[in-house]
């Protein structure tokens, strides 16, 4: 009644939210469902005609995207961080908002699934994002590592590799340095 959003835009809002759950459905590989032709919905709900040909196109095409996202990126739960050295291509690239959101939240910190809950997208749409991101060479990928522990380190004692990775880089480099002059040396 204040005049800040139109029939025209709770609708358009429906209808997109209604869209987003019918092209997750089409992921689902097994399940029931009944439906009735002849039963229409109750007066006191909102209808929003939605053309059922562009769904089952835009669905058809999203499952297969979403069949390849998900073999590019199978797990939520990794982390980006942005490329230390990005080439050319990154002058011509035009963000949406949406990716400017979620480039804003890019840390070491956060997983990706951290991040599509903060900006409220879904899996689809952060995948389709981070995706486009990785191809651009904007960001990299950060993947955890868990290695076996030894024996040494289940007493508590780290192991050499453990120790070297925690060295700073600049005392790995002077390290790398030192060895070199006393090779020139020899």
């Amino acid at each position: 009644q204040a005049g800040y959003v139109t029939q025209s835009d709770i609708i358009q809002s429906v209808r997109a939210h209604v869209l987003e759950i019918v092209y997750k459905l089409f992921t689902w590989v097994e399940g029931l469902f009944r439906f009735d032709a002849n039963r229409n919905p109750s007066t006191d709900r909102i209808t929003v005609p939605i053309d059922l040909e562009s769904v089952i196109m835009e669905g058809s095409r999203r499952l297969k995207e979403w069949e390849r996202l998900q073999e590019e990126l199978p797990d939520l739960d990794i982390s980006l961080r942005f490329t230390d050295r990005p080439d050319a291509r990154l002058r011509n690239i035009n963000l949406t908002v949406e990716e400017w959101r979620v480039v804003s939240f890019i840390n070491p910190r956060n997983s990706v699934r951290q991040i599509a809950e903060a900006n409220n997208l879904s899996e689809f749409q952060i995948r389709r994002i981070v995706y486009g991101m990785l191809q651009a060479g904007l960001v990299q990928i950060i993947r955890p590592a868990k290695p076996e522990k030894t024996a040494a380190q289940r007493r508590g004692m780290p192991s050499q590799s453990q120790q070297a990775a925690e060295q700073s880089p600049r005392v790995k480099r002077s390290v790398v340095t030192r060895l070199i002059d006393r090779i020139k040396g020899l």
